[in-house]
C-alpha cells in the first residue's frame, strides 16, 4: 500500500509539472537568456554615394551594446564549394553568389598551399589560439587561413584587427592576397563596413557567414514562366513607407541621414509593409505554374537555413550578444523564428540605435 501510495504522489507530482511546463516551442525560464540584435540593413553596395564615414553613428551606437557574437549574409566556404560541386542541380548559383568568395580563396589557397577544406580546419585552429595580445605574425596568419577557407568576412576581421603598417605580406599572406585583403575591407558592403569594422573594434576575432543559397533549387526546378510571372508580381507602384525609404537613401548626405535610414529600415510597421508588398503580393497572384507560392516557398526556406545558421553561431556562446546583420526584408523573419528559440530573447533595434 505504501508503494501504491508512493507511486500516487509520484503521479500528481507530474501531473502538476506538466500543467505548469513552459510551452515547448519558445521561449524557457533563464537566468542569462542569449540577447539578440537583428539589424536590418539596406544594401550598402546600391548606395553608390556612400561615404564609409557616414556609419560612424550607426556604429557608436552598436559598439555601446558590446556584443559578443557578429553574423553576416554571406556564404561560407563549405557552402560555396557544395555549390560548386553540384551545379547541375543547382545550376548558375556558385555563378551568382560565390565568385567572390572563390577568387579569394584561390589567392589564400597559392598564398598558404591549402585548399578550403585544410584552411577551414587551420583557420579554426589558429582562431583558438588567438588573444588580446597576439602578435601582428599569428592574425596575419588567421587572415591568410580564412581567407583561402572562403571566410571572407573573418578574414577581415583579422585584417583590420591589424595595424595598418602591419598590413603587409608575410606569414601566410603574400602580395596578392594582401592587395586583395586591403581592397575587401573598405569594400562598399554591410559584412565588411559594419560587421567586420565592428568587431575588429570590440576585439572580437570573427564574424560568421550565416547566408544560405540551398533553396535556389526551387527555383531551378520551376516550371516555365518563372520571371515572367515574376516580373508581374513585382509591376506597380511601391507602397508609401517603401517610397519614402528609397527617398531617404537617394538624399543621404551624412551620418544623421544614414542612421535615419536605419531606424526607418528596423521599424515594425516598415518590415510589414515590406513583406505583405512582396511576398504576401507572391503568395496571393495566381499562376498555372504557382510561382508566387514557389516564390514563397523559396523564401522561407532560405530564411529558415539562416536562422538554423545563426542559431549555431550563437549555441558557441550561450547568454552572449549576437549582432545579426542582414537586408531588412529578412528581418521580420529571423525574428519571427529567432523568437522561437528556448534561450533567445529578441532585443528591439531601437533600444540601441534609436528611434
Amino acid at each position: 500500500m505504501k508503494t501504491i501510495g508512493r507511486l500516487a504522489a509520484v503521479l500528481v507530482a507530474m501531473g502538476s509539472a506538466a500543467t505548469a511546463a513552459e510551452p515547448l516551442v519558445g521561449p524557457w525560464p533563464i537566468d542569462d537568456p542569449t540577447q539578440v540584435l537583428v539589424l536590418g540593413t539596406p544594401h550598402l553596395s546600391g548606395i553608390e554615394h556612400l561615404d564609409p564615414a557616414w556609419l560612424e553613428p550607426l556604429l557608436g551606437r552598436l559598439a555601446a551594446w558590446k556584443p559578443t557574437v557578429i553574423t553576416i549574409e554571406g556564404l561560407s566556404g563549405p557552402e560555396c564549394d557544395l555549390l560548386r560541386r553540384y551545379a547541375t542541380s543547382w545550376p548558375g548559383t556558385a555563378d551568382d553568389y560565390c565568385a567572390g568568395v572563390e577568387r579569394i580563396a584561390a589567392l589564400g589557397a597559392t598564398a598558404t598551399g591549402l585548399d578550403r577544406p585544410a584552411a577551414e580546419a587551420a583557420a579554426e585552429a589558429a582562431v583558438a589560439k588567438l588573444g588580446a595580445a597576439s602578435p601582428p605574425a599569428d592574425r596575419r596568419r588567421a587572415a591568410a587561413l580564412f581567407a583561402a577557407a572562403g571566410n571572407l568576412g573573418s578574414a577581415a576581421v583579422q585584417w583590420l584587427r591589424l595595424a595598418p603598417a602591419e598590413r603587409r605580406a608575410g606569414d601566410g599572406v603574400d602580395a596578392p592576397l594582401a592587395t586583395a585583403l586591403d581592397a575587401l575591407v573598405v569594400r562598399r558592403n554591410e559584412n565588411y563596413l559594419i560587421a567586420a569594422a565592428l568587431a575588429a573594434r570590440l576585439g572580437l576575432e570573427r564574424v560568421h557567414p550565416t547566408d544560405d543559397h540551398l533553396s535556389d533549387r526551387l527555383q531551378a526546378e520551376a516550371p516555365p514562366g518563372l520571371e515572367a510571372a515574376m516580373r508581374a508580381i513585382w509591376s506597380g507602384e511601391r507602397p508609401p513607407l517603401a517610397r519614402e525609404a528609397q527617398a531617404l537613401e537617394k538624399r543621404l548626405a551624412g551620418g544623421d541621414d544614414l542612421l535615419a535610414l536605419y531606424r526607418l529600415s528596423n521599424r515594425a510597421d516598415f518590415g510589414e509593409v515590406s513583406v505583405r508588398s512582396d511576398m504576401g503580393k507572391a503568395f496571393a497572384t495566381p499562376s498555372p505554374g504557382h510561382h508566387g507560392r514557389r516564390y514563397v516557398a523559396w523564401w522561407e526556406v532560405r530564411n529558415l537555413h539562416m536562422v538554423a545558421n545563426i542559431r549555431a553561431a550563437i549555441g558557441r556562446d550561450p547568454g552572449g550578444r549576437a549582432l545579426v546583420v542582414v537586408g531588412s526584408t529578412h528581418k521580420p523573419y529571423f525574428d519571427a523564428y529567432l523568437s522561437m528559440m528556448h534561450e533567445v530573447r529578441l532585443v528591439p533595434a531601437e533600444t540601441v540605435i534609436g528611434r
